[in-house]
């Protein structure tokens, strides 16, 4: 039986307010953008290059799901006061699931962009297919495992604006626990991430023809740096918790941010992806010009009249 906490640390007015409507704008952004996204990826597929769309479907998904899920958890807990079970278990156990999946999606694009396109059914886009699959596995099973085990304590945590893990047991549980969540959900695909891209900006791999349209996957070098560059608050603040003896978190300040920061990704990356001019104009026109014009008068009889 987990045990749901309530931690006590109202925020000032202009503070929740202001959080409120950061939130409620990166919930839009990551909710419409996405849905957007989805709906060009699918509907506009033949108006635009994708030689590597799983990944970017998974990525996009998980994108979409931490919007309506874990965004929209936050926003109405900054607004209520708190969360309560057992939504509050879910939101927690989400959370690393798509983080564990978005870094996996991207570390997968960054691989396939380096050994070229695999065509549907070979070995190859097999391998793809279970990377992507285990990629949301892992995050699933390592957000469940100290929940199974009694290891942890969940509460609502206003400096995370969600239910935030608050662990009982010893230092040594706890280290062990995140060095292997984060050895095999986040530092593997990173250092898969950190290889090819580097690879691939040395020449290396594969190699499009000079006459081939513009690929989608270009857009991975932004995706890649936004990644970092938003999750970079949270990684600081685990690595802050694993050097504290105590068990005590990061600061409330470094806590927030980590959470505002890695919402804001959500919502970056479809602009990323409007940034490829064919993505764009596919887009554009799914939006404005998805309707069906006026029928045409049509001849379905004659009449005769004598004058």
């Amino acid at each position: 039986m987990v045990t749901i906490l309530q931690v006590d640390r109202p925020w000032p007015e202009a503070e929740k307010w202001l959080l409120v409507a950061v939130l409620g704008v990166e919930m839009v952004m990551g909710v419409l953008g996405n849905s957007l996204v989805l709906l060009a990826k699918v509907m506009c597929r033949g108006q635009f290059c994708c030689r590597y769309w799983l990944p970017l479907i998974s990525l996009t998904l998980s994108d979409f799901g931490c919007s309506v899920l874990i965004i929209s958890g936050s926003f109405l807990a900054m607004l209520t006061g708190g969360q309560r079970s057992p939504w509050c278990e879910v939101v927690s156990l989400l959370k690393f699931a798509f983080i564990s999946s978005s870094i996996g999606s991207i570390a997968i694009l960054c691989v396939q962009r380096l050994i070229g396109p695999a065509s549907t059914g070979s070995a190859l886009f097999a391998v793809m297919v279970t990377a992507c699959l285990a990629s949301w596995v892992t995050g699933v099973v390592f957000g469940s495992v100290p929940v199974i085990y009694a290891w942890i304590k969940y509460g609502y945590d206003p400096a995370e604006m969600l239910c935030a893990v608050f662990w009982e047991n010893s230092y040594s549980d706890m280290l062990v626990y995140i060095l292997c969540a984060f050895s095999v959900c986040i530092f593997v695909p990173f250092l898969l991430i950190f290889t090819c891209s580097l690879l691939s900006a040395l020449g290396c791999g594969f190699t499009p023809y000079s006459d081939e349209e513009s690929d989608l996957s270009e857009v991975a070098p932004l995706l890649v740096a936004s990644y970092m560059f938003c999750y970079t608050p949270f990684v600081v603040s685990e690595l802050i918790l694993l050097g504290r003896m105590d068990l005590l978190p990061a600061p409330d300040w470094l806590r927030t941010l980590s959470s505002v920061m890695s919402y804001l990704d959500c919502g970056l990356n479809p602009l990323i992806y409007c940034s490829h001019q064919d993505f764009r104009e596919a887009g554009l026109a799914l939006l404005w010009t998805n309707r069906k014009p006026p029928s045409e008068p049509v001849l379905t009889a004659i009449t005769k009249h004598e004058l």
